[in-house]
């Protein structure tokens, strides 16, 4: 009797059951994904960053000195530092025995040996009238009068002049003023004109590379973009069980082939060449706005020129909806598309109330042109609250909340950790958290970077492998994947291929 009830309920009940999953669907975006996707960054590609590739920074001269190096500079007579006082707006005065904030000034790279010097507050220095009198900090916008050539001493390179517009040379008369009225040939003896210059801080992106190389960036750019990934890496990444890549680009890409100087054309060929490459290797791709116009966290991957943010600027905000814009239209029909990324990594600088109406205004740009591409948002690095984006995300549809996830780049937690605290930090305290942000019935959650480099020195292949398959396992949780920064990189640990290759890391 059972079984015959059982048997004439079958239907209602099977179509009960198919109601209801239908109506979690709806109301969870998380529980109907199709796919989780194991995904590479293809970083230090189509936006530059020195670290991962160092030699491409070997031919700029005074390497040293690239956009947004910061230098301190000590008058050898007086023994004391130049400073702009106010931190800017006013004199320039050498009186200072240490150096901090205002006693350091940022390169804005003119050509080889010009620069211009960005003081605390965003000012620049100004020899008034090209040189002969005093030297301020009190110009919004650089010109001619704020270009100096920082002349090196051939046999001690951080002893220097500073040479101004009318052929004199600043000097430190005295602690109260820095003037620029030093006539003829200081030579590298005692004398008011030479200071020593300490440099620190040096940022080597994009922008610095480009500017720094003048006109041969095009080259460089070219061939680097041309071999630093080809088609033989997709084939690589979908042999071992990848079917996602992640693509950082800069905002320039929208003006490409002649895009706004320093930078210089390629990347959108070379985005072109990823989007063809992908759909025969059977790999869907995010393209990533990691570098917004203005920087969005002051770091050389933003394409920044001094490490300021100013993305948050209402022309800026409209600029990066531009290139979301022709991104989505360029892509949106594309079926090796998977999703777009609005921002990479803003920081907590930026306010909440400012990133998430650019959000919903990114969403809605990418949605002219898809209802099914995935719209990918990073949460703020530097603190936030990790649902902070949950409540913008109420009523959206395919949306993704991207979070990084390293065991670096907080001293105070990772730096004195063991191999198996690293380990159990993950898959206790980074596993909970992953809970927590899945069990919110909110957006997919994405571990958009995560690496096998940790602060742990010396260790070995066997504990390697122990950390990588402990972040394997729980960022394997996240409900729409997780992406390993990156996929080439000339320090070992950080780059897949050489992990994968050398069996540092088994999926």
């Amino acid at each position: 009797m059972a079984a015959l009830v059982s048997s004439h309920l079958d239907k209602p009940v099977n179509l009960l059951c198919l109601s209801l999953l239908l109506l979690v669907c709806i109301l969870s975006q998380r529980s109907c994904a199709q796919t989780t996707y194991k995904s590479v960054n293809l970083g230090g590609w189509l936006v530059v960053e020195g670290w991962i590739k160092p030699t491409l920074f070997d031919s700029i001269p005074d390497n040293d000195l690239t956009d947004g190096t910061q230098i301190q500079l000590k008058s050898v007579t007086l023994g004391t530092y130049l400073v702009a006082e106010d931190g800017g707006g006013s004199k320039i005065a050498v009186n200072r025995n240490s150096a901090s904030g205002w006693e350091t000034f940022k390169i804005w790279r003119v050509k080889d040996g010009s620069y211009q010097l960005r003081v605390f507050n965003k000012k620049f220095m100004v020899a008034q009238n090209g040189g002969g009198g005093i030297v301020n900090a009190v110009t919004t916008t650089p010109s001619t009068w704020e270009t100096f050539q920082i002349i090196r001493n051939p046999s001690n390179r951080n002893q220097v002049h500073i040479k101004v517009l009318n052929g004199m040379y600043m000097q430190a008369k005295s602690q109260d003023q820095l003037t620029a009225d030093f006539q003829g040939e200081p030579g590298w003896g005692n004398n008011a004109a030479t200071f020593e210059m300490n440099t620190f801080g040096q940022l080597k992106g994009e922008y610095q590379l480009t500017n720094g190389l003048g006109n041969r960036a095009q080259q460089v750019l070219n061939d680097h973009r041309n071999t630093f990934i080809t088609e033989s890496d997709f084939s690589f990444l979908s042999q071992h069980q990848i079917n996602a890549v992640r693509i950082p680009v800069g905002w320039w890409i929208a003006s490409d082939p002649n895009p706004p100087a320093p930078f210089v054309g390629g990347s959108l060929k070379a985005l072109d060449d990823a989007f063809s490459w992908a759909k025969k290797h059977n790999i869907k791709i995010i393209v990533d706005l990691h570098a917004a116009p203005g920087s969005q966290n002051g770091d050389e991957h933003s394409g920044t020129r001094d490490g300021y943010i100013e993305w948050d600027s209402q022309n800026n905000i409209d600029k990066s909806i531009s290139v979301i814009d022709f991104l989505a239209s360029r892509y949106a029909k594309d079926s090796a598309l998977l999703g777009i990324e609005l921002l990479n990594e803003p920081r907590t600088a930026i306010q909440l109330d400012t990133l998430t109406p650019y959000y919903k205004k990114g969403y809605d740009t990418i949605r002219k042109y898809s209802s099914s591409a995935y719209v990918m948002m990073c949460n703020r690095i530097g603190g936030a609250d990790p649902k902070e984006l949950f409540q913008m995300n109420n009523g959206l549809t395919r949306t993704v909340v991207d979070v990084h996830y390293y065991n670096l780049f907080d001293d105070q937690k990772f730096k004195s950790m063991t191999v198996q605290q690293n380990i159990d930090f993950v898959k206790y305290d980074r596993a909970a958290l992953l809970n927590i942000l899945l069990s919110a019935n909110g957006p997919l959650i994405y571990v958009g970077e995560w690496t096998s480099e940790w602060e742990v020195k010396g260790a070995s292949q066997s504990e390697y492998q122990r950390f990588g398959q402990a972040q394997l396992e729980v960022y394997g949780k996240a409900s729409f994947g997780w992406a390993y920064w990156t996929h080439k990189n000339v320090q070992e640990h950080w780059s897949f291929q050489w992990m994968v290759q050398n069996q540092y890391l088994d999926l």
